[in-house]
């Protein structure tokens, strides 16, 4: 890393990093009511900083995600900044901007306070934190691309709904989202994706089933205590299946299992310590708490993984064989772990709150604006399927279908990115 220049920005491994720092309306709805400060970092081509570029938002996967962090030019950062100025924006209640955690929720008062407080962290007061910064940077007639992942990709749908006048093109990978379903048909197609990554997994890891299935009869027979105090249980333990998602994350959940006793036969501190770091929120509560509200639209959510979860017998805790589950957040997560405990009241009341519209139909069937999106025919949290309807409702919207990568492609390799770019040039 070289010192910071006289404009404060950075070298960094073959990028110039600059830091962008903005105030915006909490509630976007009372412009002159209480402010937030979000966060953005600028990355350019250290082998020419000044070259005139069109500006590139990113908008990073969660929700409650903060945005990449690049080490250098490199993966897809390395690719993007050939072609634009990137902007790495620290989504509300994430990373160095205003944060969302118990700690800063617990300063505004009773669980309803908290609970209206962070009605306003869904992808529509993302987009219209989005469009203050681009009038910032760019003026009021300047247009920016955007590259939406996975949540990412949902408020990319959100913006092209509301505010399409401020995008030149759309980018969107493993974020197509699911717009004209119910909440609950959404978990419908879910559980199903989890059952066969449950099954690919121990087909191409044999031994993973034993060990899961040692560890699970461990638990119940013994009080398990995990190093934040937590006790692990059985549903906890299936929770670790989030990572079938993403195909980097695969061999960490296969070596954890196979290191998960010690000598004498007892659980090991590698697997607890393992445990924890998969299973806690305390780095990420707002992706707990607000999970479940970035399927809503014009609804009410109320538990529905928990709901659809429980009339599928082969998902119970005590299920032979036992499953892994996917990306669900259950209420029982805030009775365990210590970093949701507090916000347990908050999130009961953000489950029964009837939100508002997230997109509008009309428009999308209308749209205008280039898209390209990377449809992952395997994504365990996306569904193919109801990614498929939503591209046939955005007017010009093109896809690209894969089963090379999974949800997390776009993390693994620059060509998922650079396909999405000659998409939208017309070049493929």
């Amino acid at each position: 890393m070289i010192p910071a220049g006289r404009d404060g920005s950075v070298r960094l491994g073959g990028l110039v990093v600059r830091d962008h720092w903005f105030d915006a309306p909490q509630s976007h709805a009372a412009p002159d009511g209480e402010r937030i400060r979000l966060y953005a970092r600028e990355v350019v081509s250290a082998a020419a900083p000044d070259r005139d570029l069109p500006w590139l938002l990113f908008l990073q996967g969660g929700p409650g995600g903060k945005a990449t962090r690049p080490p250098g030019a490199s993966g897809w950062v390395g690719r993007a900044v050939q072609d634009f100025r990137v902007l790495l924006l620290d989504q509300r209640g994430t990373g160095r901007s205003t944060p969302a955690t118990a700690a800063t929720l617990a300063a505004r008062g009773d669980a309803a306070a908290q609970a209206e407080y962070l009605s306003h962290f869904r992808a529509d007061a993302i987009v219209a934190d989005a469009e203050l910064i681009r009038r910032a940077l760019l003026g009021d007639d300047g247009r920016w691309h955007v590259l939406g992942q996975s949540f990412g990709g949902f408020c990319s749908l959100t913006y092209l709904s509301f505010a399409p006048g401020g995008l030149a093109s759309v980018m969107l990978t493993g974020g197509l989202a699911p717009i004209a379903v119910a909440v609950d048909d959404v978990y419908a197609a879910t559980y199903p994706a989890a059952e066969r990554k449950n099954e690919r997994f121990h087909a191409a890891f044999p031994q993973a089933r034993a060990q899961l299935e040692a560890v699970a009869a461990f638990v119940r027979a013994n009080d398990v205590v995990l190093p934040d105090g937590s006790r692990l249980t059985v549903p906890r333990l299936q929770a670790l299946g989030l990572a079938l998602g993403a195909k980097s994350a695969i061999p960490g959940l296969v070596y954890l299992l196979e290191e998960a006793f010690a000598a004498d036969g007892v659980l090991s501190d590698t697997f607890l310590v393992g445990a924890w770091q998969a299973l806690s929120f305390a780095t990420q509560p707002l992706y707990a708490v607000v999970h479940e509200a970035c399927y809503a639209h014009n609804a009410a959510t109320r538990w529905s993984a928990q709901r659809v979860g429980a009339e599928l017998a082969q998902f119970a805790p005590d299920a032979d064989p036992l499953l892994f589950t996917g990306e669900m957040i259950y209420p029982w997560m805030f009775e365990h772990d210590p970093a949701l405990i507090p916000l347990r009241d908050t999130a009961q009341l953000l489950a029964e709150r009837e939100w508002g519209p997230l997109y509008d139909l009309d428009r999308l069937a209308a749209n205008e604006v280039p898209v390209a999106a990377a449809l992952y025919t395997d994504d365990m949290y996306v569904d193919a399927g109801l990614s498929r309807d939503t591209a046939a409702r955005v007017r010009g919207l093109r896809t690209w279908e894969t089963n090379a990568h999974e949800h997390d492609g776009l993390r693994e390799t620059e060509d998922v990115v650079d396909r999405l770019i000659r998409m939208n040039r017309g070049e493929l």
